[in-house]
């Protein structure tokens, strides 16, 4: 009976992990019973997966499949390291949405793919397989490797955005205005601007840039903003922002790159791709004084 009992936890354990997975391809990566197996708890699901499967996920969910094999592998090893950071006991706690990393299962990406569904998760298995077990690490300890779509041309250090002393700012030479959406004009109205900020006049007192040209700091009004906090206040796409008079009514913000701007950039790494640098390259670029170690 004890036995019984034993078997039964054990099918009640991993069953979620095979509802949520494998409703489509099964990707059981870890074959290798000599290799330890890292569990992934997504808290918002409660639900358990094979690290592998989970970074297959994430990889889907976060950077474009039609994007370079290369782009494709540093951001897998980018989406294992940034989950190992977090974990305790062998198991990671982590959730499946923006606060952590964005993770997608086959369901979801059958809906969002159709019918190239079987050519993209392909491309993206083969890119998380050639990299398997793969993080990056400085000094023995993995690192929690931020990254993010598309910087103004040079990345943000992590103390600038995080209070972080973990990565500098690095130049992300091939991203420009050539690239689509590298420049985003946003027309909103000066009462909807003052309400999000909570304002009851607009007049731009003062505003600081850092050395990668993002705004350190707003003064409207007589009351300061730092740059990330009044991108986070009006949903902006960077803090390298610019304004201007619209309409006697509205405002344009104009923002160059999209995302934080710490660590890797999607976009960036694509670019380096295609150049014919490889996912090792790529990575040791954004996160500068690393190695690449094997779990």
């Amino acid at each position: 009976m004890i036995i019984i009992k034993k078997l039964f936890l054990i099918v009640l354990f991993l069953f979620p992990i095979s509802i949520s997975s494998f409703k489509y391809k099964t990707t059981f990566f870890n074959n290798n019973p000599s290799k330890k197996t890292i569990l992934v708890y997504l808290k918002d699901r409660e639900i358990f997966l094979d690290l592998e499967d989970y970074v297959l996920g994430v990889v889907s969910a976060e950077m474009p499949a039609l994007f370079d094999n290369e782009a494709l592998k540093a951001q897998a090893v980018a989406s294992r390291s940034f989950a190992l950071s977090k974990i305790k006991n062998n198991i990671i706690y982590i959730t499946s949405t923006i606060n952590d990393q964005v993770y997608y299962d086959n369901l979801i990406l059958s809906e969002r793919w159709k019918d190239n569904y079987d050519i993209y998760y392909d491309k993206i298995h083969k890119a998380v397989k050639n990299t398997e077990g793969q993080a990056v690490s400085r000094n023995g300890k993995i690192l929690k490797t931020y990254y993010f779509s598309m910087s103004n041309g040079q990345t943000e250090s992590s103390e600038e955005v995080f209070k972080e002393n973990t990565f500098d700012s690095v130049d992300s030479p091939y991203e420009n205005s050539s690239l689509k959406n590298f420049e985003y004009a946003l027309t909103i109205s000066k009462g909807d601007l003052l309400n999000k900020l909570g304002l009851t006049s607009f007049l731009i007192n003062e505003i600081n840039r850092n050395e990668t040209n993002h705004v350190k700091n707003i003064e409207i009004s007589g009351k300061t903003y730092t740059g990330v906090e009044f991108r986070k206040l009006l949903n902006l796409r960077s803090t390298d922002f610019t304004i201007t008079n619209g309409n006697e009514d509205t405002l344009i913000i104009t923002t160059k790159g999209y995302g934080h701007g710490v660590g890797m950039s999607q976009y960036g790494a694509n670019e380096m791709a295609k150049r014919g640098n490889n996912y090792q390259t790529i990575l040791k670029h954004y996160y500068q004084n690393i190695d690449i170690v094997e779990i």
